[in-house]
């Protein structure tokens, strides 16, 4: 039986081929699936009224759900390796920082800034980074950042003054938040939801991985008398060029509207421009133009946190684990620096304590997705809820502040160096935990909405960053360590029931959502039905299960499925899909 639409009649589908049409009634007397044709069939007459619609076959060799898993994971070591480089770059310069201020002459609140302007960069960049990824595709806007990334490294390298220094701190923050923004964005392009949990724990841990391997490489670099803090710098630029190379040699453009939409190109050009193709995500819309899209993106995460209570209290967690963790730069060096005597290097060390706890964070989530595939293989729709993916932020929640509340209480001089260090693997297992739960939940919770819902809880949880490492040196000297770590730990104990709120009231706030995954989007959809074309649901596909799919313009991929009469509790953007009975 041929594809037929929702809401209207539509022309009969066709090959790649136009000259090739599908005969549909035949098919059907044939009871053939015009899925399984050899060649590809897209809906439409070819006309420039009604050109065919291009979208992904189920098998299609060119969708980068159905690429072979080595690549995937080639792809997302490369991502790692640029997101490690930039993460690093944050807190490296904070290894030499008592260097700094010797050196020009300036005070640590100054000096401080080079650590915040930074951060800073990374709450304005993706308000720029994504119109941009979505006008032209992640892989030119990655090698364009990357190379200015370097670019600025390089000038730091050889400044010679404050000013200069400062500025291109901003500057490398700002072209860095490229790559820490769009490599999510990548790994939701390549790997489905039962594969992307791994993947996605990596993505959420490097961020929080980078900064503190960064104090420890620049401390010694500083303090080595052949090498003085300059070299950090050199030592971010040749990172970031190898990152540069890599992504240049080894990533793909990833991001299914724009290759549709270079597909639908090269068709209209192969027919010598007498038949007419559209990409699926550019039918029926209007054109976009990349100041509107900046507009859109200013605004998005104000509109988010505004109104989605899942992305405020993620946003607001977040913020403060990461602000919490940029703190610390602050603190340690003077907490073993200033108040035991530590040289640089020495002081950096202190950081391997939540290095390993982040580690040990990652690790367990190889627990949380044996949970989450088991939930998965139970369910009636082959889809696991996003709660299913907050057992370890959980415990998480627990650990962050145990790890904090420690080392407040163990870092003055008369108790054992140990002891402080050692507290910091519970605080960096806590935060690693947290962090990969709550980025995979609103991935599962916002789907085609996760660029939008990240993005929020990235832009504040930045400006956190860069504003928590001013006032902590102060805190610390009007309050002494023990007590302004305790105002820190205060405030993760705090947080603490936020991901058990999300695990007993998540369902109930997502059914009240225009943009979250909610069950019912399923259970409404359940009959004899069969998906024409799908990534999102593309496990669920060959679990022989129903899915539902929303054509949007925040989308990577589409599914096309049968939809009935939406749930009348709560109105969602419907479009218009097609119903391909089994």
């Amino acid at each position: 039986m041929p594809p037929t639409s929702s809401a209207s009649s539509l022309a009969p589908p066709v090959s790649v081929n136009p000259e090739c049409r599908v005969d549909v009634e035949k098919a059907a007397a044939a009871q053939s699936d015009v899925r399984c044709e050899a060649e590809r069939t897209y809906l439409g007459s070819g006309t420039a009224d009604d050109p065919y619609v291009v979208d992904w076959d189920l098998n299609d060799p060119e969708d980068p759900y159905n690429w072979p898993s080595t690549f995937k994971w080639i792809i997302t070591a490369q991502l790692a390796l640029c997101t490690f480089t930039v993460s690093f770059g944050s807190s490296a310069y904070a290894g030499g920082i008592f260097y700094t201020i010797r050196d020009f002459g300036i005070s640590d609140s100054v000096a401080t800034l080079g650590i915040s302007l930074y951060v800073l960069g990374f709450a304005l960049g993706p308000l720029v980074w994504a119109a941009m990824g979505e006008m032209y595709g992640r892989r030119p806007v990655f090698l364009v950042t990357s190379f200015l990334y370097a670019a600025f490294q390089l000038q730091g390298a050889l400044s010679r003054n404050i000013a200069t220094l400062l500025s291109c701190r901003l500057l490398t923050g700002i072209f860095g938040a490229s790559p820490l923004t769009n490599s999510g964005g990548t790994i939701g392009d390549i790997f489905n939801f039962r594969e992307r949990g791994l993947a996605s724990a990596i993505y959420a841990t490097v961020p929080f991985l980078g900064p503190v391997i960064g104090p420890i490489v620049g401390g010694f670099v500083a303090e080595n008398p052949r090498l003085g803090w300059h070299f950090n710098f050199w030592l971010m630029f040749i990172f970031s060029t190898v990152s540069l190379f890599a992504g240049y040699f080894i990533t793909p453009e990833t991001y299914a509207p724009v290759l549709l939409r270079k597909r639908a190109g090269r068709l209209y050009r192969e027919s010598n421009k007498t038949v007419h193709f559209v990409s699926l995500h550019d039918q029926k819309k209007e054109a976009k133009t990349l100041a509107g899209l900046m507009r859109k993106n200013l605004s998005r995460p104000f509109v988010f946190i505004a109104t989605e209570p899942i992305v405020l209290l993620v946003a607001i967690y977040s913020s403060i684990m990461y602000g919490t963790l940029y703190a610390l730069f602050s603190a340690f060096p003077i907490v073993f620096q200033l108040h035991r005597g530590f040289t640089p290097g020495q002081g950096g060390l202190a950081f391997v304590g939540v290095g390993l706890g982040i580690f040990m964070g990652t690790a367990s989530q190889t627990l949380q997705n044996k949970i989450y595939w088991r939930i998965m293989d139970n369910s009636e729709t082959g889809r696991a809820p996003p709660e299913a993916r907050l057992h370890m932020a959980i415990v998480g929640a627990v650990l962050s502040p145990i790890g904090l509340w420690w080392f407040a209480w163990t870092s003055q001089p008369s108790i054992h160096w140990a002891a402080p260090i050692v507290a910091g693997i519970p605080f960096g297992t806590g935060i690693s935990q947290i962090l990969q739960s709550l980025t995979t939940y609103l991935m599962d919770t916002y789907t085609i909405y996760f660029a939008s819902a990240i993005s929020a809880t990235v832009v504040l949880r930045s400006i956190c960053g860069a504003v928590f490492p001013l006032f902590s040196p102060a805190l610390f000297k009007s309050l002494g360590d023990q007590w302004a770590m305790s105002v820190f730990a205060a405030l993760l104990t705090v947080c603490m029931p936020i991901p058990i709120l999300f695990w007993k009231y998540g369902p109930r706030i997502r059914s009240k959502s225009r943009h979250a995954f909610f069950e019912d989007d399923l259970s409404a959809a359940r009959g004899d039905t069969t998906f024409v074309s799908s990534q999102t649901g593309h496990t669920m596909c060959e679990r022989g299960a129903v899915g539902v799919g929303i054509v949007n313009s925040d989308s990577n991929h589409s599914t096309q499925v049968a939809t009935p009469t939406p749930p009348k509790k709560r109105p969602m953007p419907w479009p218009k899909t097609f119903i391909v009975p089994a």
